[in-house]
């Protein structure tokens, strides 16, 4: 068994620690290797806590931080933090100063997307879960991010949406234009015949309020389909 599939069947065991896997599969090893960007979020949290407790390992404190995080609507205060069992007062701090830090420093707001592989870029540290995430992102008439976010954590291999959940962030960020998206869990990226009825009645939605829909991406962690791309004619 290659160091990979070792690593997959004890984060699947929930090891208790890091140390449980073998040296170069370890996050911290991984991270300084291959940089940051090849780990999950679910990897780079579970640096960031250190250890887990007694009954729990770090990757499930991980799992249920990073949920919290798909599910909040703005950056998250104490009490959520601490709502999570095993983290304490101290690791809290250090969730929200890095939450804060990389708000401040570097987040989505100002980034122009010129092309569909731009908001794949920002989107693609999603691919990783196991549910479909449908993600809005808010733009200005210069295609400058205003807002990216998760408007629904659906099923395992669908979700539901509705057009009035997808704009209204929209309308109150006055976005002239928006770009929504979805993992799919399976890999596969080829619209269902439901991703292109979501698609036709979204984009219904937005010429009706005024906002420009862009695009529709379904994405994977190796590749994605742009509906502007690929069936430009739904958004002439």
């Amino acid at each position: 068994m290659d160091a990979q599939c070792c690593y997959e069947e004890l984060i699947k065991s929930q090891a208790y620690s890091p140390l449980e896997l073998p040296k170069e599969a370890r996050p911290r090893e991984r991270l300084s290797i291959m940089g940051p960007q090849s780990l999950s979020d679910r990897e780079l949290l579970a640096i960031l806590l250190g250890a887990g407790i007694r009954g729990k390992s770090v990757y499930t404190l991980a799992d249920e931080l990073l949920e919290l995080l798909d599910t909040a609507k703005e950056l998250p205060g104490m009490k959520d933090i601490l709502g999570i069992r095993g983290l304490g007062f101290s690791k809290a701090c250090l969730v929200l100063a890095m939450l804060e830090f990389g708000r401040r420093h570097w987040g989505p707001v100002g980034i122009r997307i010129s092309q569909p592989e731009d908001a794949y870029k920002l989107l693609r540290h999603y691919a990783d879960r196991k549910q479909e995430h449908f993600i809005c992102i808010s733009l200005n008439g210069a295609h400058e991010v205003l807002a990216s976010r998760i408007i629904t954590i659906g099923l395992v291999n669908r979700t539901l949406i509705h057009p009035r959940e997808v704009f209204s962030d929209p309308l109150m960020d006055r976005a002239c234009a928006v770009i929504v998206a979805h993992n799919h869990p399976s890999g596969q990226v080829l619209p269902s015949p439901e991703d292109v009825d979501i698609t036709r009645r979204l984009k219904a939605t937005a010429d009706l309020v005024g906002i420009n829909l862009l695009d529709h991406i379904i994405f994977s962690g190796e590749t994605f389909y742009s509906f502007s791309q690929e069936q430009g004619a739904l958004f002439k």
